[in-house]
């Protein structure tokens, strides 16, 4: 018996994934309390939309160290050791006295998230067959989007129920108890297992060969067509929606359509449903059609004129249209998945860590520009009629989506004989 055929491999699935849809939340969920932050700690939108980058910015710069890492040591224990992080980050937070604390526990968490995906997809791939592995990381993107519903409405109740400090204390423990969770499942019980012969010993680890040099790997990472347009793919459909949706979403339902926090949580619930269903449609169309590139432009083409179109009603459409907008940049978001589609086609078992982290990284450096930027133009352009701040606000993600556009023709399409070659190296 080995691990890809052990009823214990889904024992394995559902403790990393619950783990990551808590993660996941933590993402987003300051961006509930954005007003309350300005009011109790008087500090300007930049600063709060600084605070909120900071994190991305970690978890970007560090997705092809992280990457290397993994490919080199295994995933487990860095899987552990970014959940503690985040529990820790998450703890700080609750407590933090001054915006400089503030900064330090997103920071902290972002360094604990960035080894989270990576590590995740090494994990899933060790534990189950290619055909396994391709639908259950469709699963693992859901179970992302739910994380990211989870940071709206149910959230923001708890904040109202007991206060912003007492929710994310227990949110922090509650990822401490994962920590444990993760050991005890990814290491304690495989070798108590292996010891009484129930999984074997050589099945924990993997085939130790001589590796690559890492200046090697990364230059060819870094000079691949591929590569730069799984980067813009990502950039363009993941980081504007994360970016905006993490700091700003609620605040413009809030300032801009006079609702309350649990509406305009509620009305961001609409993006989160796109975003469940985008990663499953788009990924069954990819394989009805055998082609990746087709079906990624025409999203890109869709977040494009979406984003555009907030310019075209001067930061202020219909509420009837906010719904449609906010439900097409979801089901992009979701679509996203087709960014690692071109990873698993483009690449082999012993680089795909490092290119899933520089394509992932694409998305989060997009996620810790547009939060910054965007309150900055908040900051300089006060006006009465705060959807003009806005307004010039949304040239922002416009920009960004259009450079998502340009990944999505930077795309070479392969043969499906390839793809289907390469499902395990994902």
């Amino acid at each position: 018996m080995n691990k890809q055929n052990s009823k214990y491999r889904w024992v394995v699935f559902a403790s990393v994934l619950f783990t990551y849809f808590l993660i996941v939340s933590q993402r987003t969920a300051p961006g509930l309390i954005t007003d309350k932050l300005m009011s109790e700690f008087n500090v300007t939108a930049a600063t709060i939309g600084f605070i909120a980058s900071i994190q991305f910015f970690a978890y970007a710069g560090l997705q092809v160290p992280i990457g290397i890492l993994s490919d080199r040591f295994g995933p487990n224990f860095f899987l552990i050791i970014g959940t503690f992080l985040t529990g820790t980050g998450t703890l700080m937070y609750s407590l933090a006295q001054n915006e400089t604390l503030l900064l330090i526990a997103r920071l902290i968490v972002g360094t604990g998230d960035s080894a989270i995906w990576v590590n995740l997809v090494l994990i899933l791939s060790q534990w189950f067959k290619g055909n396994e592995f391709v639908k259950l990381l469709g699963m693992a993107g859901v179970c992302g989007s739910l994380g990211f519903l989870l940071a709206t409405v149910p959230f923001s109740l708890w904040i109202s129920l007991i206060g912003w400090r007492s929710s994310f204390l227990s949110m922090g423990i509650l990822l401490f108890l994962c920590g444990i969770l993760l050991y005890i499942v990814l290491i304690h019980l495989p070798k108590q297992m292996a010891k009484n012969n129930r999984l074997p010993v050589s099945s924990l680890k993997k085939i130790k060969a001589e590796p690559e040099k890492t200046m090697v790997i990364l230059k060819r990472i870094f000079t691949n067509r591929q590569a730069w347009a799984a980067f813009f793919c990502h950039f363009g459909a993941v980081g504007t929606y994360v970016g905006f949706i993490g700091s700003w979403a609620v605040p413009y339902g809030t300032s801009v359509f006079d609702m309350s926090l649990s509406a305009a949580s509620q009305f961001i619930m609409i993006g989160l449903f796109g975003a469940i269903i985008g990663a499953p449609v788009v990924t069954m169309v990819s394989s009805r059609i055998h082609s990746i590139k087709k079906p990624y432009l025409i999203i890109h083409c869709m977040i494009f004129l979406s984003w555009a179109t907030f310019l075209i009603f001067n930061g202020k459409p219909p509420l009837f249209m906010l719904i449609v907008l906010f439900f097409i940049i979801g089901f992009g978001n979701g679509a996203s998945a087709l960014t690692f589609a071109v990873v698993r086609q483009s690449f082999d078992s012993k680089e795909v860590g490092v290119a899933t982290g520089f394509a992932n990284m694409g998305g989060f450096l997009s996620a810790v520009l547009l939060p910054s930027i965007f309150g900055t133009v908040l900051d300089t352009i006060q006006t009465a009629d705060q959807s003009i701040g806005y307004f010039y606000g949304f040239i922002i993600p416009v920009t960004f989506s259009l450079l998502g556009l340009f990944g999505g023709l930077l795309i070479k399409e392969k043969q499906q004989e390839v793809t289907q070659s390469k499902e395990l190296t994902y």
